[in-house]
């Protein structure tokens, strides 16, 4: 028997769009929960118009929900083409689709398509590449990712004599975190650098010189970066005409993860939709955590109150992940916020095994205990994939690690090299960036010094009479490269008049970019047929997009996780287990779960105490590590630290004590233990108990 939803035919096309149903309809939301269903079908039958504030606890189906809501808008006629989705990755919109059709399929055939869904800067990058001649805007502008970024910042900073001063002045990359903090939290730089950056201060009138003359640069390549992309939509919808005649291309609007917005988005939303009309955010206050990315806890909160009429609020309570064990003692820790919206998680599931806080001596033994306790549920059949270890700082793992290797079990940890930033990728990309943009001055600083003989005197030579010229194409050509370096530049001159080619069909650029960097890849790096493979990869992404400019300017905001520099001998291994940041594991989940270091210090870290804010997002992020266990949470706390190179008393321990997190009304809901066990209470540890070897004898033995 062949069911309707395995019968996919055609694509829904926009604005006249065609939908069969099916002779015997079901009902697509049966499978939801009351709250889920209340979420689901508001406004869309009963005429409310107010803007809607789903607040999804851990694990209660958020993205579920909000997929079930585009289905059901799209099944009562609204078109999919003015929907518009925003999501924090490519790959949560392209998920919220996939569940869309999933849900439509029992009552309708057809592929769901929502062409206006994406990450807030995508979509910023489309808006303002059509809006751009009314908003002084070159259509044609080039994304600079976060190291390019810095390069030009710093370049910048060289520029105005900054890194000649007689104190040391901040870094390329401090100063852009400086930059793009009062960009995204619009606040005053002086307010910027007292609370997040206090050994700047010093710097202010020169930091307000660098930034100016670092927009200057910008504007003169025709390049944009990162914050630039939500700065300037913002700025154009400052405008009440482009204001509406955005906000009227779309009936709906929905906004994925609204925890994580920061102050330029809200402001965005709040333009384009004043009355809330067709709005719908979702997001979970408990686990806003990322506010050193500018995001804040206050646009959430402040949500119901923002728009012209007061937000409706839907609160999903019900978890579908984690045991009510588990819930129970995560409930605990965030009823101790000081503001929240108040919801108390619950479920269905059994507890298994109740919440363990174990005590252990010091870090040495947290990582044999972790390491024991991960190989006994891996026999007990729980894969290692199925099992995480988090903490709350990158270091917190090493002496994790360290007994992971000594026992030789496979692990990998978040975190590790990202795509865009492995050199041999930014070579490609630089290629294509300076075929779209001969302007971009970092991309021809780049591809110029790829060539051998061409050093920074000579590209920079190069920049300045592309900036100027009419005709790239002839400028080009018309270089003087050094002697030893002409052979090669005839060769780079062909390939960027072949790239610049009005005919050259996309994806031909890539191979074409390809065919002339492979030898110099060969040149440049020992491990070549790795870095090979990682090129091959972008040739074949490139094919999924349908030009050059939406492939760099889409592989740029939402880049891929990894290359293939990390996949070492841990991944080797079928089976292995994950370590992660807290921050790199929201939105995870695993079977069993182990936190580390759960004492002050670590959690709270000693470097976010200096407010009350900063306590109550550390508060969250531990909320954050609790709810991502399925079925087994162990938090774990070292007794005693060994801490070095403390002056003045130099290396000694440090005894700690247990996160003000928990308390004791939440630790009645752990069960406490201490590790390793003494005699008479579970597991021996005396010398008599264990077997005698005799060594001599088995050395006798060896030799006859």
């Amino acid at each position: 028997m062949q069911h309707n939803w395995i019968n996919i035919q055609y694509r829904l096309v926009s604005p006249s769009f065609v939908v069969p149903t099916s002779p015997n309809p079901v009902d697509p939301l049966a499978a939801l929960n009351d709250a889920q269903r209340q979420a689901v079908e508001h406004g869309v039958k009963d005429g409310d118009t107010r803007p809607l504030l789903i607040v999804a606890g851990a694990g209660s189906g958020k993205t579920n929900t909000l997929a079930h809501r585009v289905a059901h808008l799209i099944r009562h006629g609204a078109d999919p083409a003015r929907i518009l989705l925003l999501t924090f990755s490519r790959r949560a919109a392209q998920e919220m689709e996939r569940r869309a059709e999933t849900v439509l399929a029992g009552v309708q055939r057809g592929v769901v398509s929502l062409p206006w869904s994406g990450t807030f800067h995508a979509i910023g990058a489309r808006l303002l590449r059509e809006y751009a001649p009314r908003i002084g805007l070159d259509e044609a502008f080039t994304i600079h990712d976060r190291g390019d970024a810095e390069d030009l910042m710093g370049l910048v900073r060289h520029e105005l004599g900054l890194d000649s001063t007689e104190q040391r002045f901040p870094k390329k990359g401090t100063c852009l975190a400086i930059y793009s903090r009062a960009v995204n939290g619009q606040e005053p730089l002086d307010e910027v650098l007292a609370q997040f950056f206090p050994w700047c201060a010093q710097w202010e009138a020169e930091l307000r010189r660098l930034f100016a003359a670092y927009v200057e640069a910008k504007a003169e390549q025709n390049a944009l970066d990162y914050d630039d992309l939500l700065l300037y939509w913002a700025e154009m919808m400052g405008e009440p005409s482009l204001a509406e005649g955005v906000g009227t291309r779309f009936d709906h609007v929905m906004v994925d993860e609204y925890q994580d917005t920061n102050r330029l988005q809200a402001r965005i939303l709040l333009a384009m939709k004043p009355q809330g009309q067709g709005v719908t955010v979702v997001g979970d206050d408990a686990q806003s955590i990322y506010a050193f990315r500018g995001a804040t806890i206050r646009n959430i909160l402040d949500f119901p109150k923002q728009f012209e009429q007061l937000a409706r609020i839907i609160t999903l309570e019900r978890n579908y992940r984690s045991t009510q064990g588990i819930l129970d003692v995560s409930n605990a820790v965030i009823e101790q916020a000081k503001e929240r919206h108040a919801k108390k998680l619950w479920t269905e599931i059994p507890t298994k095994q109740k919440p363990r806080l174990v005590l252990v001596p010091d870090e040495a033994m947290q990582a044999r205990f972790v390491a024991e306790q991960v190989l006994n549920l891996r026999e007990a059949g729980i894969a290692l994939k199925s099992q995480a270890v988090l903490f709350r700082a990158s270091a917190h793992s090493a002496p994790v690690e360290l007994e992971l290797m000594r026992r030789d079990m496979p692990f990998v940890k978040f975190g590790g090299l990202k795509f865009l930033e492995a050199a041999h990728v930014k070579d490609l990309l630089a290629i294509l960036r300076l075929a779209e943009n001969p302007k971009g001055k970092m991309a021809g600083l780049r591809v110029a010094q790829l060539i051998p003989g061409i050093g920074p005197g000579t590209a920079q030579r190069l920049m300045e009479l592309l900036s100027t010229a009419a005709e790239p194409n002839a400028a080009i050509e018309a270089f003087q490269p050094p002697h030893q370096s002409r052979e090669d530049w005839v060769r780079f001159a062909e390939l960027f008049k072949s790239l610049r080619a009005p005919g050259l069909a996309w994806p031909d650029d890539t191979e074409l970019a390809m065919r002339w960097y492979l030898p110099h890849l060969d040149r440049l790096y020992d491990n070549a047929p790795v870095r090979r493979g990682d090129i091959e990869q972008l040739q074949q992404m490139a094919k999924g997009y349908p030009s050059r400019e939406r492939f760099l300017t889409e592989l740029t905001l939402d880049p891929p996780e990894a290359t293939s520099d990390r996949a070492g001998p841990p991944l080797l291994d079928d089976d292995y287990l994950i370590l992660s940041t807290i921050h790199s594991a929201k939105g995870q989940e695993w079977t069993s779960v182990h936190v580390l270091n759960a004492v002050d210090g670590c959690i709270p870290s000693d470097m976010s105490t200096g407010s009350g804010a900063e306590i109550e997002e550390e508060r969250r992020l531990l909320y954050v590590a609790l709810t991502r266990a399925k079925s087994y949470l162990q938090v774990i706390m070292p007794q005693r630290f060994y801490v070095t190179q403390q002056r003045g008393v130099g290396d000694r321990h440090l005894y700690a004590g247990r996160t003000r997190f928990i308390d004791e009304a939440t630790v009645k809901h752990f069960e406490v233990m201490g590790w390793p066990e003494v005699e008479g209470q579970g597991v021996s540890t005396s010398k008599a108990a264990q077997p005698v070897i005799q060594v001599r004898q088995r050395a006798r033995a060896a030799w006859g």
